[in-house]
């Protein structure tokens, strides 16, 4: 008589079958695992982006004065020792605005420009000063602040075997619990995961609190992996 041991274990539970593969696919004694795993590291670096919103009567007023702000905020990264591949600059964003009255035409008051700065900051020490620096140079608004850690690389490929010995555990402890021996590995599925950054902040700039950006100096970055793995039993 054939066996079917399906399993599948998430936090701890166990579930029937996973919904990438149907018991019916599978005509022999096999057994599901799903290894995860989560780690939670100290952040060393951050992710800035900042945006400079202009707003003018002429089209060219909007644009100068944006073009400004970022070429005078740039200057300033790299006075600082900030690395220019560090420092991404979003091209221009203008847009005419316009004035609206019930039963009258449109009226055109003005254009907004907009560009955006995403910096890369490698000494989290660092975030304050270069925040003060952006609204000196005329950025006037904080989109977000992620937290990053410099090892990231080191620690996806320690999430990773963790995620694999847990599967490998499961479905150790599964199979000996039922009377079962693994044959072997049948199938694997693994679909990469990205760290979870968390944004700091949040605001425009003119509302900003730097010491509350001090206070994320200390953040954490959680790195998560997943792993399923089908198992073949004799």
């Amino acid at each position: 008589m054939k066996k079917s041991l399906l399993a599948a274990i998430i936090s701890g539970s166990l579930i029937l079958a996973a919904p990438q593969l149907e018991a019916s696919e599978l005509n022999f004694p096999h057994l599901e695992t799903i290894g995860v795993s989560e780690l939670a590291v100290e952040a060393d670096m951050a992710e800035l982006n900042v945006e400079v919103v202009i707003r003018d009567k002429t089209a060219k007023g909007a644009k100068d004065g944006s073009d400004k702000a970022v070429a005078k905020f740039i200057a300033r990264l790299k006075k600082a020792g900030i690395e220019r591949s560090l420092i991404q600059s979003a091209n221009l964003n203008l847009q005419p605005q316009y004035h609206y009255e019930k039963d009258k035409p449109a009226q055109l008051t003005g254009y907004r420009a907009s560009r955006r700065l995403t910096v890369t900051i490698q000494d989290l020490s660092r975030l304050n000063a270069i925040l003060d620096s952006a609204l000196e140079e005329g950025i006037n608004r904080v989109n977000n602040i992620a937290l990053k850690s410099s090892k990231e690389d080191e620690y996806v490929a320690k999430a990773r075997l963790a995620a694999i010995k847990d599967a490998q555990q499961k479905a150790q402890l599964l199979a000996e619990g039922f009377g079962e021996q693994i044959e072997g590995v049948w199938e694997i599925r693994y679909f990469e995961q990205h760290p979870v950054q968390p944004v700091m902040l949040r605001m425009n700039a003119k509302g900003a609190s730097y010491d509350v950006a001090e206070s994320y100096q200390q953040g954490e970055v959680t790195i998560r992996d997943r792993i399923e793995v089908v198992y073949r039993l004799k």
